[in-house]
């Protein structure tokens, strides 16, 4: 983590400043991509304050604490900021899960297990299909966004499978006789 700090109304201490760096250096393991941190350290009569803004990972979080101590004051403010970062990663990781939830929610989703006992989730979806012509069901992918589409064929009543192949040709999947 890129780390600058500032004093005010205190004289600049190597110890102060690799004291931040090395508490700030915990926060890697919750930031996946390189954050820079922005330290300002003040003392005001007897007060003294931390201020960090950490801005990487797309977040910015910010903390600033006052005590009688720089050294607690730091570590109480570095107290407040990884409660941040952690309320923020759990949010993020809810909202991820939560919009796979509701596509489950949509289908249902059976278990199958193998001899080896290594689990698979299969999800299935139950469709209704009609009955149509080959050309019929190309127009009907045309109109719709989905990748295939299972319909009965009028003119052999079987089901039949349209899919949108990568080259944007379409291929058929239909029983053998």
């Amino acid at each position: 983590m890129h780390t600058s700090v500032t004093f005010k109304n205190l004289d600049s201490s190597e110890n102060l400043k690799s004291y931040v760096g090395d508490k700030l250096d915990r926060f890697d393991k919750y930031l996946y991509n390189p954050a820079e941190a922005n330290v300002v350290l003040s003392v005001e009569k007897f007060r003294h304050m931390a201020e960090i803004n950490i801005i990487g990972d797309r977040l910015n979080i910010y903390g600033k604490e006052a005590t009688d101590d720089m050294y607690s004051a730091i570590n109480m403010v570095l107290d407040k900021l990884e409660t941040q970062i952690k309320k923020y990663k759990q949010k993020n990781r809810q909202h991820r899960s939560g919009s796979k939830s509701r596509t489950k929610d949509m289908l249902t989703e059976d278990t199958l297990h193998s001899e080896d006992e290594a689990t698979r989730n299969i999800i299935v979806r139950n469709i209704d299909y009609k009955p149509m012509d080959v050309e019929e069901a190309v127009m009907q992918m045309d109109l719709v966004n989905d990748n295939f589409l299972v319909f009965t064929n009028a003119r052999t009543d079987q089901v039949n499978v349209l899919y949108r192949r990568k080259n944007d040709d379409y291929g058929l999947i239909q029983p053998s006789n």
